[in-house]
C-alpha cells in the first residue's frame, strides 16, 4: 500500500451510484474476486426498504480493499458505472474542505471516470463526483476531494483555464455553502451592475441612459428585446462605481414612469442568488402563515359531492367567527373531498372539532381534524407505521419467548409426566418381532444355539406381554413394556 496513503482500519470502501435493483448478492459476485469479504450492506429507505443507491463493502485485509478500489472503479454493473473510495467514517474531513477542489464549465460528455482521470495525476483522490441531474445528465460542474492540499493546488495551478472538450474550465478551492453566503451578503453591499424592469415597451437605451446618468458614470446599458425587436420591459445599467448604483437604486426603485407599473431598480443577480433569496423569502412567508394560522386551521376530508365552499361555511358557522372557508378543486372544477376551514380563534377550532368531527353531513360522516404541515404530518405516519411493525414483530416474538426468560428462544417441550400413549397411539406400536425367531447359527459362538441367548430371552417376553389381559399384575405389565421398548429400539 502506499506509505503516504491514510489509515483505514476497517478496510471500508463506499460504492456509489448503484441501480435501484442491485443486492448485497451482487457485490458480493463482484467484490470477492478481490480478496475475502466481512460483509457488504446496500443502505436502504427504511419505510420503502428501496435501495438508497449506495452501499459499503467491508474487506479483512486493506490491501484487498485498495486492489477493488484501483481495479474496479467505474466499472459496469447493470450498465451503470459504479463510484468507489474510501469509507470516511468522520465527517470532519468532508466538511473541513481541506484538498476539496470545485470544477466548473465542464463539457456534457465529461462523467465521473473522465475527470478521475484526469485529476489523479496530481495525487490521492478520495471522492470523485460530477453532479447529475434526475437523468442522469451531467449539470457541468463537479467535485474532486484529493488526500492533501498539496495536490489539491496543484490541480488548481495546472487545470483551470485549460480546454477540456474544447471548454475552458475553471478549477478553484471548493467554498462551503455558509462561507458562499455570507461572501454574497458582502457583495450585496457593493455591486455596480443595476437590474431595472417595468419601464415599458415605449422606453428606448437613450431614453433610460438620460434618466440614470445623472447619478454616475454609466460604463454600459442594455434593454433586452424579443425576437421581433420590442423591448421585453427590463434591461441592465452597469456604473462605474458602487456609490452611484446605489444611489439609482434608493432614488429609482418604485417610481412610476408607466402609470400602474411601479420600476423595480435593484442589484442585477445571477439566476442561483435570485432563487436562493426568493426561496428564502417563501420559506419565511411560509412560516408566517402557519404560525398565524397555528391551532385556528381544520383539515375536513371526506366531504360530499353536493357540498359547496358556501355549504361548508354553513356547516361550520354555529361554532364561532370564520375566517375562510374553501374546498379544494381540481383542474375541470370538482371538488377533490376535502378542504379547509379557518377560525379567528384557538378555542372556536377546538369546538369545532369535538362537534363535527364523525358528523354526516349530506351521506358522508366527517373527518375533522386541526391542519398539519406536510413535513409534520409525513412524520406522524411515519411514526404510527413504525410502531404498528414493531408491535406485529412483539406480537410474534411473544409466541415463542419464555413468559419467565429473560432472552432468547425455545421450543415448547411436553413434561415427561405428560407422555403417553392413546389407543390410536398404540395401534402403531409393532405387535410382532423386528427379527425371526431363529436366527442363522454361528459356528463355534458361545451363549446356545443361535449364539443370541439374550434376544431369545427377550422375544420370548415379548410374546408373553403380547398375551397379557387387560387387568394383570403391575409386574406383568412392566414386563411388557420392557418389551414393547426394545422393540421400538
Amino acid at each position: 500500500m502506499n506509505p503516504g496513503a491514510p489509515n483505514y482500519p476497517m478496510a471500508s470502501l463506499y460504492v456509489g451510484d448503484l441501480h435501484s435493483d442491485i443486492t448485497e448478492a451482487m457485490l458480493f459476485e463482484k467484490f470477492s474476486t478481490a480478496g475475502p469479504v466481512l460483509s457488504i450492506r446496500v443502505c436502504r429507505d427504511l419505510i420503502t426498504r428501496r435501495s438508497l443507491g449506495y452501499a459499503y463493502v467491508n474487506f479483512q485485509q486493506p490491501v484487498d480493499a485498495e486492489r477493488a478500489l484501483d481495479t474496479m472503479n467505474f466499472d459496469l454493473i447493470k450498465g451503470r458505472p459504479i463510484r468507489i473510495m474510501w469509507s470516511q467514517r468522520d465527517p470532519s474531513l468532508r466538511k473541513s474542505g481541506v484538498g476539496n477542489v470545485f470544477i466548473k464549465n465542464l463539457d456534457r460528455s465529461i462523467d465521473n471516470k473522465a475527470m478521475y482521470d484526469t485529476f489523479s495525476a496530481f495525487g490521492n483522490i478520495l471522492s470523485c463526483k460530477v453532479a447529475q441531474d434526475e437523468n442522469g445528465q451531467s449539470k457541468g460542474y463537479g467535485f474532486v476531494h484529493f488526500e492533501t492540499e498539496e495536490s489539491a493546488n496543484k490541480s488548481i495551478e495546472k487545470v483551470n483555464g485549460m480546454l477540456l472538450n474544447n471548454k475552458k474550465v475553471y478549477v478553484g478551492r471548493f467554498i462551503p455553502r455558509k462561507e458562499r453566503e455570507k461572501e454574497l451578503g458582502e457583495k450585496a453591499k457593493l455591486f455596480t451592475n443595476v437590474y431595472v424592469k417595468n419601464f415599458g415597451e415605449d422606453v428606448t437605451e437613450e431614453q433610460l441612459r438620460t434618466m440614470y446618468e445623472k447619478f454616475g458614470k454609466i460604463t454600459s446599458l442594455k434593454i433586452m428585446n424579443k425576437e421581433d425587436g420590442k423591448s421585453k420591459g427590463f434591461g441592465f445599467v452597469a456604473f462605474e462605481t458602487p456609490e452611484a448604483a446605489e444611489a439609482a437604486v434608493e432614488a429609482l426603485n418604485g417610481k412610476e414612469l408607466v402609470e400602474g407599473k411601479p420600476l423595480y431598480v435593484g442589484r442585477a443577480q445571477k439566476k442561483a442568488e435570485r432563487q436562493q433569496e426568493l426561496k428564502r423569502r417563501f420559506e419565511a412567508l411560509k412560516m408566517e402563515r402557519l404560525n398565524r394560522y397555528q391551532g385556528v386551521n381544520l383539515y375536513v376530508k371526506n366531504l360530499d359531492d353536493t357540498i359547496d365552499d358556501e355549504r361548508l361555511r354553513k356547516e361550520f358557522a354555529p361554532f364561532g367567527t370564520i375566517t375562510s372557508a374553501k374546498q379544494v378543486m381540481i383542474e375541470d372544477g370538482r371538488s377533490k373531498g376535502f378542504g379547509f376551514v379557518c377560525f379567528s380563534s384557538p378555542e372556536e377550532a377546538t369546538k369545532a372539532v369535538t362537534e363535527m368531527n364523525g358528523r354526516i353531513v349530506g351521506t358522508k360522516p366527517l373527518y375533522v381534524a386541526l391542519a398539519q404541515r406536510k413535513e409534520d404530518r409525513k412524520a406522524h405516519l411515519t411514526s404510527q407505521y413504525m410502531q404498528r411493525v414493531a408491535n406485529m414483530r412483539m406480537h410474534q416474538m411473544g409466541q415463542f419467548i419464555q413468559p419467565g426468560a429473560s432472552n432468547g428462544y425455545f421450543v415448547p417441550t411436553i413434561p415427561a409426566a405428560q407422555r403417553f400413549y392413546g389407543p390410536a397411539q398404540m395401534a402403531q406400536i409393532r405387535t410382532s418381532p423386528r427379527w425371526p425367531a431363529q436366527g442363522p447359527i454361528r459356528p463355534g459362538a458361545q451363549g446356545g444355539a443361535t449364539g443370541y441367548p439374550d434376544v431369545r430371552k427377550r422375544l420370548s417376553v415379548s410374546r408373553h406381554a403380547e398375551h397379557i389381559p387387560r387387568g394383570c399384575s403391575s409386574s406383568a405389565q412392566s414386563d411388557g413394556g420392557y418389551a414393547r421398548q426394545h422393540e421400538r429400539r
